[in-house]
């Protein structure tokens, strides 16, 4: 198992109207925007500074008819895209997408754990060729991975098997449960925490950085979309939002509250 086993490396925003998301998102979170150049598929590449961060891919209709609505998802690494799939298959997950080329970029398949929680297995191409991670709290980059899970437990255990994660501190949450923390080579990127309605659909949410929540927040609300919990103070000290964009994808944000009265 390499050192990039089970590290997140991209975020990708599925959605109905990709050039309104982009807008959305670059007034936002402060990203950049840029075709991808594929010949064959409308991509759009996200940028923080000079680092691709993620993407913005518009739902094909036949995925619309299926079901499908606007949702970000997680890039993980795998070592090998196959070997992970089936191993997804036999723990009881589900394979969407099987194990697909991206000529020039890499291998993926698009998955659900066992619990319905979906993700994408990704390595790419050359695969010692990854870029430095940037600093946890780097702006516009990706500070946390969240699980909403059926069953947190069983949820870690299985991410653990797949990709080595490792159990982190358990923080009580104040008589609605446990949120335990997970590690990746020795740090904690994220947490996962069992629902507290039985109607809430399993997912991952990710939280982007940003250098002032409050006023990330109004943009957030400014620009169209809809803040549903925040800012709310996290262990650490930082300050995050839960919202949906004007599409209605869910996503979280991060950071300071430089005008909090301490």
């Amino acid at each position: 198992m390499s050192a990039s086993q089970g590290r997140f490396v991209w975020c990708e925003l599925c959605t109905t109207d990709a050039p309104a998301a982009s807008a959305y998102y670059t007034a936002v979170v402060g990203w950049t925007a840029e075709d991808s150049g594929f010949a064959d598929r409308s991509y759009t590449i996200l940028r923080a500074g000079e680092g691709r961060i993620g993407g913005i891919f518009p739902w094909p209709q036949a995925a619309l008819d299926a079901g499908a609505r606007p949702q970000w998802l997680g890039y993980i690494w795998s070592d090998d895209v196959d070997a992970d799939a089936a191993r997804v298959t036999a723990a009881g997950g589900t394979v969407s997408h099987p194990p697909s080329d991206i000529p020039g970029v890499g291998r993926f398949a698009h998955v659900t754990d066992p619990q319905g929680a979906p993700f994408v297995l990704f390595r790419g191409l050359p695969p010692d060729d990854m870029p430095t991670p940037p600093a946890p709290d780097a702006a516009g980059h990706v500070g946390w991975h969240e699980l909403c899970a059926a069953e947190h437990e069983a949820a870690l255990a299985f991410y653990a098997a797949l990709f080595g994660w490792t159990r982190g501190q358990p923080i009580d949450m104040n008589g609605m449960g446990t949120y335990q923390l997970f590690d990746h080579g020795g740090r904690a990127i994220g947490g996962m925490m069992t629902r507290f309605d039985a109607a809430m659909r399993p997912a991952w949410r990710h939280y982007f950085n940003v250098p002032d929540i409050d006023a990330a927040s109004a943009r957030a609300t400014a620009q169209g979309g809809q803040v549903v919990r925040g800012p709310d103070q996290v262990p650490g000290g930082s300050w995050i939002i839960h919202a949906f964009d004007p599409q209605g994808a869910a996503f979280a944000l991060v950071g300071a509250r430089p005008g909090a009265i301490a």
